[in-house]
């Protein structure tokens, strides 16, 4: 029954951790693409150091004609492909259990050096920036070997148009130490000092409602009134101090405004997005368009209060499983099937990607002191490595998916693009692991015969756009609209702060959600909101790319998706030679226009009509 009593935290055994001599090597990494010892380790650290000495020794150089630029550019490259390699061979042998110290103190050798290369490296903008650009592109003009730096060096001009006197950039140093105090305080009364209560679910047990606990019950509690027992004592803790946090925020929205005039930007978001040359109508056509385009996100939760039985219906609701599924997904069982996901762009793509397996970039298991979450380490040199804590479930198996879309990205920029250009912006990177997912979805829905597998899919795809795109696209609207009080010289209150969240809620639910005081108040909690202001939209441009690139592969004609496929492997063989917009306009995808969030919409009402197609089928069928 949907509203049955919980059973959550009733089963106290959990599988035992295993130490990591316990996993077997086939499912560890091989770090010896790096190094094979620590000794070949050390003596790549010295001569890192010396590289970085030298560097410092080229100062005053630039002017003396290209030969010397060039020579500077290339000791960059030299410390930055070695930097990989040193860094990386720490980092990673740390994250395979964070408890052993002298793998850490290795670990912060690298992280004090990368500081000294910071202010080794500190002279060589101002003293570029001194020679005049038409100079510059002379040199460039008459010698190959430094044209290659074109991009980089015309980009680093191009920033050049907000950049202050000395006198003015001087000030600004002083302002930096102040920047990251609201975030610091941020951090420190939403971890260090926060206090959650115990709540008593509806079986009589006690939790302790720490973050994680309040995941799981609204992700798995089929009780509504635990769930919003949750909520309420979850959200009660920030309310008591909501008006901390909105004095916090406003730090921020005012450190934020006073950089952007500072530096003569018309606007916040024009200074956040100046870095990448986004235009600002990119943000804006995205929460327009997504505005436009909440009727599939309002039916998926109409459908959703009735499936579950509920007679009203909270966004503490919107988590929980429609149907009871318990299928374990061995990691054996899935790599063929990974592999047979991406057949669509091409035999190479997946020769590639088979390597992840064979030639063990990936850890697999979670062991004892390993690092939680996962992720896809961009190594230089080497190749991508894989951290996983796969636990045999569905979101593990498309974790694993979106991690190779990574490596993949990795893979095809590092083998086409030097060194300078071998990285790429967040503006492009969730793209690959977007894709990855989406072919995997599309083949896992075509093999299924499993009628409840099938929903739980299509849940899955669902509540992937409702999760990283239009609650991204709101959260990207809120943070506009809270700056934009502060440009228009208006107060910013915990009222107003309120007030906007909540007037949002209406905008993109509509009637859907039933009033919840405590909902218009969830901004507080939010941590992109106080670390990473106009970060998140991100998120959203890159699903709305995949969304259209998809579109492209589905084509009928075998010509458009053949183009498709070459558009779509030349991003990712591009890096960073380019701004993050051209190159996506090359794919075929142009974020100042509407098409792509259409895209996003018209996939939405498309699953969630066939997951009421596949509902109404599971209700019609016996025994189920």
């Amino acid at each position: 029954m949907p509203n049955s009593p919980a059973t959550i935290g009733q089963d106290t055994h959990h599988p035992r951790i295993p130490d990591r001599s316990e996993i077997e090597e086939r499912h560890k990494w091989d770090l010896s693409a790096l190094y094979t010892e620590w000794s070949t380790w050390e003596a790549d650290l010295n001569d890192l150091t010396r590289q970085i000495d030298r560097y410092g020794s080229l100062q005053g150089t630039l002017a003396g004609g290209p030969e010397h630029l060039l020579a500077a550019m290339k000791l960059a490259d030299d410390v930055g492909v070695r930097s990989y390699k040193v860094w990386y061979y720490a980092s990673l042998s740390y994250d395979e259990d964070q408890r052993d110290n002298a793998i850490n103190a290795r670990r912060q050798q690298v992280q004090i050096l990368m500081a000294r290369w910071h202010q080794a490296s500190s002279w060589f903008n101002p003293e570029l920036l001194a020679i005049p650009l038409d100079t510059v592109r002379e040199w460039m003009a008459a010698n190959t070997d430094l044209a290659l730096y074109r991009f980089a060096i015309e980009d680093l001009y191009r920033q050049q148009e907000h950049v202050l006197d000395q006198r003015g950039e001087r000030l600004l140093a002083f302002a930096e130490r102040f920047n990251s105090a609201p975030t610091d305080a941020f951090a420190a009364i939403s971890t260090a000092d926060i206090r959650f209560p115990s709540i008593t679910l509806s079986t009589g047990e006690q939790i302790p409602l720490s973050y994680g606990h309040y995941r799981a019950v609204l992700a798995s509690n089929r009780y509504q009134a635990d769930r919003a027992e949750a909520f309420r004592a979850f959200h009660e803790v920030y309310q008591a101090n909501i008006n901390t946090y909105a004095a916090l925020y406003n730090g921020i929205l005012q450190r934020d405004w006073f950089h952007a005039q500072a530096r003569e930007y018309k606007s916040t978001l024009d200074a956040a997005l100046h870095g990448n040359n986004i235009p600002p109508s990119v943000v804006e056509n995205l929460i327009e368009t997504t505005k436009a385009g909440t009727e599939p996100l309002r039916r998926y939760h109409r459908l959703r209060k009735r499936v579950l039985g509920l007679d009203t219906y909270h966004s503490y609701d919107g988590l929980v499983p429609l149907v009871e599924f318990d299928r374990t997904y061995a990691y054996a069982d899935i790599l063929e099937w990974i592999v047979g996901s991406v057949s669509a762009l091409g035999p190479e793509y997946q020769a590639k990607m088979s390597e992840a397996f064979e030639r063990r970039w990936i850890d697999v298991y979670e062991n004892v002191g390993k690092r939680s979450g996962a992720y896809s380490a961009p190594v230089y040199g080497a190749h991508p490595y894989v951290l996983m804590n796969y636990n045999d479930t569905l979101d593990a198996v498309f974790t694993l998916a979106h991690e190779l879309g990574h490596s993949m990205h990795t893979v095809l920029s590092h083998a086409h693009q030097p060194f300078i250009y071998a990285g790429y912006t967040i503006f492009v990177a969730e793209v690959p692991s977007t894709m990855n997912e989406a072919l995997f979805l599309d083949y896992m829905l075509a093999r299924t015969t499993d009628e409840l597998e099938r929903i739980v899919l299509l849940q899955h795809a669902i509540d992937d756009i409702v999760g990283t795109f239009y609650t991204q696209v709101l959260f990207a609207d809120y943070e506009l609209q809270a700056h934009r009080l502060v440009e228009e010289g208006k107060p910013v209150t915990a009222d107003t702060l309120s007030d906007i969240y909540a007037s949002l809620l209406r905008a993109y639910y509509g009637d859907v959600l039933d009033r919840d005081e405590l909902a218009a108040m969830t901004w507080a909690r939010i941590p992109h909101f106080f670390q990473t202001p106009y970060y998140v939209y991100q998120y959203a441009t890159c699903y709305a790319s995949t969304a259209q690139l998809m579109n492209d592969l589905r084509s009928e004609s075998d010509a458009a998706r053949q183009a498709a496929v070459e558009r779509y492997l030349t991003l990712l063989k591009s890096g960073g030679s380019d701004y993050p917009m051209t190159l996506l306009q090359k794919a075929g995808v142009d974020l100042r226009q509407p098409e792509p969030v259409r895209a996003v919409v018209e996939e939405l009402d498309q699953r969630v009509s066939q997951l009421e197609a596949e509902i109404a089928r599971l209700s019609q069928t016996p025994n189920k």
